[in-house]
């Protein structure tokens, strides 16, 4: 596996390096075709076109040089064919190249500036988003990000594990919205659970500091436009030495959980009110419980997963395909998760997505 993904990447390095060279191949194709043609036919008027490619693609200083090689060409050219105008062309050569220069320079300007940006989306994401313990006693966990804004690499997905005395306890969420404006409502959201989970023994207190927060969170920056901000989130409480698991969904999509080849839709019997909405709809949580088995495989998600579309509009049929999974390991079912959703997308993605997958060893024991 290492072997193929070394050859992939030398094959994208090789397509890469080919495409970057693509002026200099333009430039020499366009001067032997005006070279080898009648001069009527006029092919060295082409040649402004490659530093104008050049700028797309390659720093000032090159661009420049192609721009003088060109003209050199052209000159060149006008001393074998004295009536192939030129002085024209070698005009259109020069005002072409000072406008490639200038091009390239802006777009270097906006690669830095868009590179600054996502270096602080990074640093962003490590606080919102970071790693999830791989192994908590008996159970093993792994997480999947996929930004739809990628510039940003961070949207209004979240989720977090924690170790706590209560049990293992975990949190998925999706904040309305998409790109960086949703990060701080995320933050917020995710910094209040990680005070939670310890010190609340109920998940209905959980869910109330975290409606808390949300509305704190508006009221000091409060959304554009008329749209209210709210969030859905799903917390799960898998306590030690026991084969259950407590959930309250919060307007989330339901878990599936694929134990001893059954798939089950973990719905829950009364879903309880979004992220601050409760003062809209009533604050009345409600906490499911389900029974697992050594072996099994929870898979938690957001809405970006379920809601993927094809170009047909056919949304991805996750339940399915999760049914279909043979026993496999946490990070293998993510990686197979990953490349189908891009597969039936086209690698087009509408929305974040998130998800976590739990797989559960013997209770008490080890993985």
């Amino acid at each position: 596996m290492i072997e193929s993904a070394r050859a992939r990447l030398r094959r994208r390095y090789g397509r890469g390096r080919l495409v970057r060279l693509s002026p200099i191949f333009l430039t020499v194709v366009i001067a032997s075709l005006a070279y080898a043609t009648p001069p009527d036919m006029a092919f060295s008027r082409l040649l402004p076109a490659a530093p104008a490619l050049a700028a797309a693609m390659w720093p000032v200083f090159p661009t420049i040089l192609l721009g003088t090689v060109c003209l050199l060409l052209m000159i060149g050219l006008g001393m074998v064919f004295p009536d192939l105008g030129t002085w024209w062309t070698a005009g259109g050569i020069i005002a072409v190249t000072v406008a490639a220069a200038y091009g390239s320079h802006l777009r270097l300007q906006r690669e830095r500036t868009l590179f600054q940006v996502r270096l602080v989306a990074d640093a962003a994401q490590q606080v919102v988003l970071r790693p999830v313990p791989r192994h908590i006693r008996n159970i093993a966990i792994e997480s999947l990000y996929l930004a739809a804004a990628a510039e940003a690499r961070i949207g209004g997905d979240f989720y977090e594990a924690a170790d706590t005395p209560h049990g293992v306890r975990l949190l998925i969420g999706d904040v309305r919205g998409k790109g960086l404006p949703a990060v701080g409502a995320a933050a917020a959201i995710v910094n209040a659970f990680r005070e939670a989970a310890y010190a609340e023994t109920h998940l209905i207190d959980i869910a109330r500091r975290l409606e808390a927060c949300c509305i704190r969170y508006n009221d000091a920056f409060p959304a554009e436009g008329s749209m209210e901000r709210f969030a859905t989130a799903l917390l799960v409480e898998i306590p030690h030495g026991d084969k259950r698991i407590h959930i309250l969904n919060c307007g989330h999509p339901p878990p599936l959980l694929l134990s001893r080849g059954t798939l089950r839709v973990l719905e829950s019997s009364n879903p309880s009110p979004l992220l601050s909405l409760s003062e809209l709809i009533g604050e009345h949580y409600t906490v499911d419980t389900f029974d697992w088995a050594p072996g099994a495989l929870l898979l938690l998600y957001t809405d970006g997963i379920a809601e993927a579309r094809a170009h047909d509009g056919e949304f991805f049929p996750l339940t399915d395909w999760m049914g279909r999974q043979p026993r496999t390991p946490p990070r293998e079912l993510l990686t197979a998760l990953h490349r189908d959703l891009l597969r039936y997308t086209k690698g087009r993605l509408d929305d974040d997505i998130a998800a976590l997958v739990v797989h559960f060893g013997e209770p008490g024991g080890p993985l």
